[in-house]
């Protein structure tokens, strides 16, 4: 009979590790676990001065990326890769969400910000996905034929969009959509392929509301009835990455929340 593999946390000693949107939020969160763990990180953002200090805190290395550059994005895959085991993981945290109605009293839906939309969360994702795939293939293979594992972000809006959320349920739906046939075509590689779909979490797009409004959106979640915590978005991430059977699957991380219309 085999024996079962052992997911300690140094499946990620002296690995290379490019996390984007890691100044805030979800990507910080996942970016100091994984540097707990013994991973090399790459704190990607726009925002040099909280990503300078992530960095340092975590003994990382921040890079400036923009998702809609594939040159910032390409150089930050080329800094994780000189991690002693080469970059063997990527994820993508980066985003931004808007509310516009299709139809509303100013007129139809704006092109320009749907357009805008699916640039950053959609096609954002893409570019992370294909730089680090280039780069995780010129790596060694592990001793299971592993070279890299890749893990986007999606959300819980890509299977029940809310009202004014049709830019933003699309973009993450594309992702969503991209996760199986990505994994199918980068298995002759040994690069898996994954995403996570968050409900409502405390981050900073929370910012905006009240802790009163904060409560009423989490008592929405049936169990536990309250927003989700970063933490609990980087374990998950750290949990798919150091298992290597999972691949080419979306993972709902929302307390068995089911968006409503509004």
């Amino acid at each position: 009979m085999l024996s079962s593999p052992n997911f300690s946390s140094a499946d990620l000693a002296g690995a290379g590790v490019v996390v984007t949107g890691a100044t805030s939020g979800l990507g910080a969160a996942t970016a100091r676990l994984f540097a707990a763990r013994g991973a090399h990180v790459v704190v990607c953002g726009r925002n040099e001065s909280r990503g300078t200090t992530l960095a340092a805190e975590i003994g990382g290395v921040f890079a400036r990326v923009d998702v809609h550059d594939e040159e910032s994005m390409r150089a930050a895959m080329a800094l994780g890769s000189l991690a002693p085991r080469g970059l063997r993981v990527a994820v993508s945290a980066a985003g931004s969400a808007i509310i516009e109605k299709t139809l509303s009293r100013d007129g139809t839906h704006s092109r320009a910000s749907f357009t805008e939309q699916l640039q950053t969360n959609l096609v954002g994702s893409f570019t992370l996905l294909t730089e680090a795939a280039a780069t995780m293939a010129q790596n060694e293979a592990e001793a299971d034929g592993s070279r890299g594992v890749i893990a986007l972000t999606s959300s819980v809006a890509a299977y029940e969009g809310q009202m004014g959320q049709l830019a933003y349920a699309a973009s993450k739906g594309g992702v969503n959509a991209m996760v199986l046939p990505a994994a199918r075509d980068l298995a002759r590689h040994g690069v898996r392929v994954l995403g996570v779909a968050p409900g409502v979490f405390d981050t900073p797009f929370m910012d905006v509301l009240s802790d009163e409004a904060k409560l009423g959106i989490g008592a929405a979640v049936p169990f536990p009835q309250r927003l989700g915590h970063a933490d609990e978005f980087a374990h998950l991430m750290h949990s798919l990455v150091t298992n290597p059977m999972l691949n080419g699957e979306v993972v709902r991380l929302d307390g068995a929340l089911r968006l409503g219309m509004r």
